[in-house]
């Protein structure tokens, strides 16, 4: 096992159901999962296996119906909803693959609006809003709004926006799956290039396989259960043991 030092994601027998009124849907049955700092993680598998049911509750977004899930050290659990949702502002970032962007409002005040929702102040909100879209090489087009852009800009708005707070942690799903293949393997190169340099952790629910490749380990799902793992790139960055397993 890793040494808990090193340790941004742990999940330990997490289950998690849905009523559906008629019958009790179980998505997540009892997983193991963990992910180490800097470590950049596909998770793959059919629709309906239980992938984006992972990410909404590792990421806190919903609750579990019983095991435990810590982040950087701290149980979710024990943290107040208020707390929750104040973690999620500072420490984490979200890439969709529907973009979410507000098209009344340009691409920086796209970028900026999760500063400002949290009370940073207008001028400070504004540099890092920038500084955000430089990262990702669309500061040129910081005046523009959403319908004025290409589909991979308003992803790479997306991904200015998530790391506009400067998080630890990076959720994505299926951010490549509105875009053509040679627009995917351009953001991918980005996010890969921000694991590298800038050390962060990112979790990514995807069903291309061209994207899996890229990350330093596979997570295989199905019917709620992890059921493997996979080391595209060998034994790349942070990543040399195995992290993850499953109970029945």
């Amino acid at each position: 096992m890793p040494d808990t030092r090193d340790v941004m994601i742990q999940a330990e027998r997490v289950v998690k159901s849905y009523d559906t009124g008629t019958s009790k849907l179980v998505a997540l049955r009892g997983l193991d999962f963990a992910v180490r700092r800097g470590e950049m993680v596909a998770v793959m598998g059919p629709s309906g296996c239980g992938k984006t049911t992972l990410l909404n509750c590792l990421s806190g977004l919903d609750e579990i119906d019983s095991g435990r899930i810590m982040l950087e050290g701290t149980d979710l659990a024990n943290l107040s909803d208020v707390k929750r949702t104040d973690y999620r502002a500072r420490r984490m970032g979200f890439v969709f693959q529907v973009y979410n962007l507000l098209p009344v409002l340009s691409a920086v005040e796209n970028v900026e609006l999760p500063l400002l929702v949290s009370g940073v102040k207008s001028k400070a909100a504004r540099e890092r809003g920038i500084q955000a879209l430089q990262t990702v090489g669309l500061e040129r087009w910081a005046k523009h709004r959403p319908a004025e852009l290409s589909g991979g800009q308003r992803q790479r708005v997306t991904i200015a926006r998530a790391l506009v707070n400067d998080p630890a942690i990076v959720w994505a799903d299926e951010p490549t799956g509105a875009l053509d293949s040679k627009t995917a393997t351009e953001i991918m190169d980005l996010m890969r290039q921000l694991n590298d340099t800038a050390g962060l952790t990112y979790v990514i629910v995807t069903h291309d396989p061209g994207v899996g490749a890229q990350c330093d380990r596979i997570i295989h799902m199905r019917d709620g259960e992890i059921v493997g793992e996979e080391r595209p790139n060998g034994d790349r960055g942070t990543v040399s043991t195995r992290v993850v397993g499953t109970h029945a």
